[in-house]
C-alpha cells in the first residue's frame, strides 16, 4: 500500500542522507542563492532546506502538509539557523503573499492532480521575478533500464505492474511546461540530471537501505515478501566485488520565472 506520510514511523525517511554536489552545482548555475529568501514546498526531512542554507541563502522556510515530516525535518536541521518550519501544502502554503525570491519544488509534482492550482500558489508567494524550481521524474526518467547505477530500473523489471502506477502519477515535461505557463511564469531551462542518490560500501548496506524502504515510496507498494525477492534480483543483478556501489536517478529539472 502506499506510504503513508503522516505515521510516526516514515518521520526520518526522508532525513539520511545529504543534497548530492551535482544538484547543488545545477541550482547554483541557474538561480542566484546568496542572500536570498527561499521557500521548500514538500520538504519532507529537510534535506534541500539545509543544502539552500549551506548556498547562502539567507532564511528557508520548509513546508510539508505531515506534522510527522515536519517534526522529521527539524531534527535533521536542529543545528541549523535562519530557517523555518510550516505545516501547509502545495496548493496553500500558510506563506505571505509576494514575500520570497526562490520556491522549490521537488519530488513533489508527482504526489498532485492540478499542477494548475500547485503552480498558482507559487506564483502568489513568490516576488516578481523570483524563481520557481521544479523537480521531479517523468515517465522516461523513472523506466530507464536498470543497471548497477539505476538501481530503480530494477523495480519495473522486476515487477511490471509498478509501471502502470509509476507512470499515472507522473506528468509529462509539456504538461509541466504548460501549467507554468498558464499561472505566470515563462521557462528558463528544462535540464535533466543524473543525481548520486547514495553511495554504498558493501551490498549489506544496499540491502539495508532497500529493506527499510528508505526514500522511496514506490518500495511502498510491495508486501514484505515481494520486497525480499526484488532484494534477491537486484543482488543477482550486480556485481557485488565492484565497489563503492553508487546509486544514481535520473531527474528534470524545470527553472521558471514569475512575469506576472
Amino acid at each position: 500500500m502506499p506510504i503513508n506520510f503522516h505515521e510516526d514511523k516514515n518521520r526520518m525517511t526522508y532525513t539520511t542522507r545529504d543534497a548530492d554536489e551535482s544538484w547543488t552545482s545545477l541550482i547554483e548555475k541557474n538561480v542566484d542563492v546568496i542572500g536570498s529568501q527561499v521557500v521548500d514546498i514538500g520538504c519532507g526531512g529537510g534535506i534541500y532546506t539545509k543544502s539552500f542554507l549551506s548556498m547562502g541563502a539567507s532564511q528557508v522556510t520548509g513546508v510539508d502538509f505531515s506534522e510527522e515530516m515536519l517534526k522529521g525535518a527539524s531534527q535533521n536541521c536542529m543545528d541549523c539557523n535562519n530557517v523555518l518550519f510550516v505545516q501547509g501544502d502545495a496548493y496553500d502554503t500558510k506563506l505571505p503573499e509576494g514575500g520570497y525570491d526562490i520556491i522549490l519544488e521537488r519530488a513533489l509534482i508527482h504526489h498532485l492532480v492540478d499542477l494548475n492550482r500547485c503552480f498558482k500558489e507559487a506564483n502568489r508567494i513568490l516576488k516578481n521575478n523570483g524563481i520557481l524550481i521544479v523537480q521531479d521524474r517523468t515517465a522516461k526518467d523513472c523506466l530507464m533500464p536498470g543497471d548497477e547505477s539505476h538501481l530503480r530500473g530494477y523495480f519495473f523489471e522486476k515487477y511490471p505492474r509498478l509501471v502502470h502506477k509509476e507512470i499515472n502519477r507522473r506528468h509529462e515535461s509539456n504538461n509541466v511546461r504548460h501549467a507554468l505557463e498558464s499561472n505566470g511564469f515563462r521557462l528558463l531551462s528544462e535540464n535533466q540530471i543524473w543525481e548520486t542518490r547514495r553511495k554504498y560500501n558493501d551490498v549489506e548496506s544496499l540491502h539495508q537501505d532497500l529493506q527499510e524502504r528508505t526514500g522511496r515510496s514506490i518500495l511502498h507498494e510491495l508486501t514484505d515478501h515481494e520486497l525480499n525477492e526484488l532484494l534477491l534480483y537486484i543482488e543477482s543483478k550486480i556485481d557485488g566485488t565492484q565497489l563503492p556501489i553508487i546509486e544514481k536517478d535520473s531527474w528534470t529539472v524545470w527553472f521558471a520565472v514569475k512575469i506576472s
